[in-house]
């Protein structure tokens, strides 16, 4: 047998082998598998066709792949199916960021091509999947996230990423989804010169799918004493993305987007330029240097590498470093073929070449290039369309003012002086009202040199110390008359000066707040997008933050926070009204400043290693490892402990029995109890016994759960027999439960409660659970010894002479039998608890869909009851059109789903009846008649027959709508009739 086999399980390979069926789908143009609906609910009818771990696979691929300048639309139902799935997964109550996980997971999975090393993933993506707590937290450590709290009320931001439509590599969804897992709530995406409203759409959308904060920003670079400097713009006050969206379309705001494309058109046209220079010049300098000949590049390669985004140079670099790694490749080859010291010296220089370094050394000039031609054009104003190119920031203001007045003006700070701020300030009246604080990327390029300063004369505009402004200006002027090449910019600030008090009076009133970004482009570690206010996030990522597990930078800004608790009230009518509080935090911008010690960190994600293109070691000499221990297959593990488990157990009866049935068989005794116990409880919790369920009880029954009790009980037979019982009571007390029942039975279920509530919270179990179980002692004890004498009167009733000679060492028995007695009610109950809440998750969503599905039909027909008659109901949906033939798919749909709910959830049919009582009668009757939609047996047939639904693997939810549909409906009925 391989000794894989030993390590992984037949559903790894099980996905693998689907995933590799997706991939190779798309690289052939065929939708083998693009036929899931996003209207599907994850615990839905489809399970019935694919797993899970497929369908994040398939949303994972579909959102990773598709090309950046169209396909939107399959995007955002992949990242709609991503988010659902992902959360519908956990079963523990670390649902958000076991989501968080498995994405993380999962695109990991998809980027690797080496087998051994995607079975690995496989494997931890199911293990991570049930929700353990100390599973998830693992993950998420050796991915660098930290953890974020499930009330999802965590202070982390970004006010400045770039997407693929302008500097980054990632597609708007892309970007929303990756901002999801690090845990960021509110996002800015900058654009520069001008946005495409088909990313703008895609953004906001992917970000209302997970929660996210979204606004759209763009860059613009003006021109301020003969260099460049950035402004973001940023409008706000829109009721929704569709006002914004509207507002883009507005014909002077058109007028500008037409100008800012102009511009970016310009700019693409220098940087291919430059790749023109490179090709005449720096590449036969550069293949000179290396000893190697490297080919021209084209520029319709570079294009073509960029696709539909806006040329820079960060991908003219990018596409050069790709085109000239085959020829590396080639020469690291010879080298290695020649051998001797000063081949291997060279083969280090070719590992160690990088992207980075190919701009830093052979496009050196090409950002000063953009930079001078902004503030110097060489072209005429004929260019109307780029007048942008050389606009100073007061005229760029004011423009961007009339057009929208509620907007947020951003000064970028890199290379800025305190008196270069304070000049442009002044030029535009008022009108910037942010400072960008902290950039990550200039930060770490050294362009904030002079941010202190600039804080100090933030710090005296907002705090309306005019003491302090005066002195800073005159200081500033002072400075420029001992300069004689600055008398001009010196009588300026003398007029500034002079007329201090009305830049005074307006940020006095209206602080000049600030932005905290990172201008992530999503390529260097340590500018990777997110920052974070510790204090907002779990205690568990607070300390992994102070003990540098989670790779973080400290950022020198301290700012003031406000921590609010917000009470509600759930509505009467509602199955579980009850109080809530909700704690919410807020930063005040306008108090942010400069510090040693700041109270944010910068999320930069895992730190690369030193770079290499694996080049000084042949393929085949790599080292091939066994996995690890996590890795082993599910089975083999289970049976590993078992035996962990039972042969401690074992060892300890046969050493401290005197009686031979419980020295060869109180192993076997105590290990059934457990068993069964565990089997009992878990069907029960999950309503095993509800009428009409098509589960069956072993459908309840967790093995690996069952084998890890096993495990911690057997354990526990050598904690309470050997240790407690027989050392600390009989041997170190003098203590038994001849001369002592009550107490013993005591110090026995107390111990034995400690130890149970330890390691449920390790395996994580429910919350209830583990606290019940600290408790459940007080139970167990006058149980034990109810037990005790039950089974002392059973004996002497057959007839025993001594029952207390076999009943003495019975006394673990019992008192594990009367503790697993009390933990099988609380746990139970705590289970219970946990299937009815992740089906009141699956039906809230899933009514609210139906709902706004029934409201839209209904719209659409003012004049007829939609649902009245359910055959002219029909006739009116097929005259409607396209749109509401597709409204009844959907309803289809949404009852489909719910008739899945019905037969297969556990705990499914008690929780709608509880959602039953809480509605009126005629909510219920809609209910009804919405879900007669599957009377019509050949409409719904052909919607999963056409494979737009399911995809091509429909037999199986055919098969259970054509059996069960009528069984539905009746059960259906008859309980809203109860419910009454």
């Amino acid at each position: 047998m391989s000794p894989l086999r030993l390590f992984f399980d037949a559903r790894d390979y099980e996905l693998l082998q689907l995933i590799e069926q997706i991939e190779s789908s798309r690289r052939t143009g065929s939708a083998m598998h693009d036929a899931l609906d996003a209207n599907l609910h994850p615990h839905g009818v489809k399970e019935l066709v694919y797993s899970p771990g497929f369908r994040i696979a398939h949303a994972v691929i579909n959102l990773l792949t598709s090309p950046v300048e169209d396909q939107a639309e399959i995007r955002l139902a992949a990242l709609r199916t991503l988010h659902d799935e992902t959360l519908a997964s956990a079963h523990s109550t670390l649902r958000i960021n076991t989501a968080r996980a498995l994405v993380q997971i999962m695109k990991d999975l998809v980027a690797r091509s080496d087998i051994e090393e995607r079975l690995e993933l496989a494997h931890e993506f199911h293990r991570t999947a049930t929700g353990t707590p100390r599973v998830v937290r693992r993950t998420l450590e050796r991915y660098h996230l930290l953890e974020m709290p499930e009330e999802w009320n965590q202070l982390v931001l970004d006010d400045h990423v770039h997407d693929a439509h302008s500097t980054g590599r990632k597609t708007p969804t892309h970007l929303i989804m990756d901002a999801w897992v690090k845990g960021i709530r509110s996002l800015t995406i900058v654009y520069c010169d001008h946005v495409p409203r088909q990313a703008a759409e895609e953004v906001l959308e992917a970000a209302d799918i997970v929660g996210i904060t979204a606004r759209v920003a763009l860059e613009y670079s003006t021109v301020f004493r003969g260099r460049g400097v950035r402004l973001v713009w940023m409008p706000r006050g829109f009721a929704d993305a569709r006002a914004f969206l509207n507002f883009l379309g507005q014909p002077l705001v058109a007028e500008l987007m037409e100008q800012g494309k102009a511009v970016a058109a310009w700019k693409s046209e220098q940087v291919l330029r430059m790749l023109d220079a490179w090709n005449d010049g720096s590449r036969l300098t550069f293949a000179a240097s290396l000893g190697m000949d490297v080919p021209p590049l084209s520029r319709v390669a570079l294009l073509q590498h960029v696709g539909g985004r806006q040329v820079s140079v960060t991908h003219l670099a990018e596409c050069l470093f790709n085109h000239v790694l085959p020829s590396v490749r080639a020469q690291a080859g010879r080298l290695r073929a020649d051998g001797g010291h000063a081949a291997l010296a060279e083969l280090g220089r070719l590992d160690s070449l990088s992207c980075s370094d190919l701009r830093q050394r052979w496009l050196p000039d090409a950002d000063h290039i953009l930079q001078d031609a902004d503030a110097l054009p060489d072209e005429p104003a004929a260019s109307s369309d780029l007048c942008l190119r050389s606009i100073s920031p007061a005229r760029l203001t004011r423009r961007l003012t009339s057009l929208h007045s509620d907007c947020r003006l951003v000064l970028c700070l890199a290379d800025l002086t305190q008196e270069d701020v304070l000049e442009i300030l002044w030029d535009c009246q008022g009108r910037i009202t942010h400072l960008e604080l902290f950039n990550a990327r200039q930060w770490h390029a050294g362009r904030l040199h002079n941010l202190p300063a600039i804080s100090t004369l933030r710090n005296a505009l907002n705090s309306g110390d005019g003491t302090l402004l005066k002195q800073l200006a005159s200081r500033m002027a002072r400075r420029m008359r001992a300069d004689p090449d600055l008398a001009r910019r010196a009588a300026k600030f003398r007029h500034i000066l002079h007329r201090l008090p009305l830049l005074w009076e307006r940020y006095r009133s209206l602080p000049l707040r600030c932005r905290m970004g990172s201008a992530s482009a999503s390529r260097e570690a340590r500018s990777r997008m997110g920052l974070a206010f510790p204090v907002t996030l779990p205690a568990r990522a607070q300390r992994a933050i102070r003990r540098r597990r989670v790779s973080t930078i400290a950022v020198p800004i301290q700012t003031e926070l406000e921590e609010r608790a917000i009470r509600f009230l759930d509505s009467p009518d509602s199955p579980e009204p009850k109080r809530r509080t909700e704690r919410r935090w807020l930063a005040h911008t306008e108090t942010a400043r400069m510090a040693h010690i700041g109270n944010m960190v910068s999320l930069a994600g895992p730190q690369q290693p030193v770079h290499s293109n694996g080049l000084l070691r042949e393929p085949s000499q790599r080292r091939k490892t066994m996995p690890g221990w996590a890795c082993l297959n599910t089975g083999i593990g289970n049976c590993l402990k078992v035996a962990a488990g039972f042969i401690p157990a074992a060892l300890t009866f046969w050493y401290t029995q005197e009686w031979w049935f419980l020295a060869w068989f109180g192993a076997l005794i105590w290990f059934a109890i457990t068993g069964v116990r565990n089997s009992i409880q878990m069907v029960i919790s999950g309503g095993g016994g509800a009428r009409g369920s098509l589960l069956r009880w072993r459908d309840h029954v967790s093995v690996s759960r069952i084998c890890d009790s096993l495990l911690y009980t057997g354990l526990s037979v050598l904690l309470l027999e050997a240790g407690v019982r027989i050392g600390l009571l009989e041997k170190c007390m003098g203590i038994s439960v001849q001369s002592h029942p009550l107490f013993v039975f005591t110090v026995l279920n107390a111990v034995n409660g400690l130890y149970i509530a330890a390691h449920n919270v390790y395996r994580g179990f429910p919350r209830a659970a583990a606290v019940g179980n600290l408790f459940r002692s007080a139970l167990a004890i006058p149980l034990s010894g109810l037990f005790n004498t039950a089974f002392i009167s059973a004996l002497a009733l057959a007839g025993v002479a001594d029952p207390l000679y076999y009943m003495v060492p019975c006394a673990a028995i019992i008192s594990k039998t009367a503790s697993d007695t009390v933990a099988a009610i609380i746990e139970g109950y705590a289970d219970s608890r946990n299937n009815r809440r992740m089906r009141y998750w699956d039906y809230a969503g899933k009514l609210a869909s139906l709902r706004a599905c029934h409201a839209r039909l209904e719209l659409m027909f003012p004049e007829d009851d939609i649902l009245l008659n359910l055959n002219r109901a029909r006739r009116l949906i097929r005259n409607g059109g396209e749109r509401a033939r597709r409204l009844e798919r959907d309803l289809c749909i949404h009852a489909l789903d719910l008739m899945y709910f019905w037969f297969h959830l556990p705990r499914a049919q008690d929780v709608f009846a509880k959602l039953l009582r809480a509605m009126t009668d005629k909510e219920r009757k809609v209910l009804l008649r919405l879900q007669l939609v599957l009377c019509c047996r050949h409409t719904v047939s052909k919607i999963l027959i056409n494979g737009d639904l399911v995809g091509r693997n429909f037999r199986k939810p055919l098969a259970f709508y054509l059996n069960f549909h009528g069984r539905y409906l009746k059960d259906m009925a008859h309980m809203i009739r109860r419910c009454r």
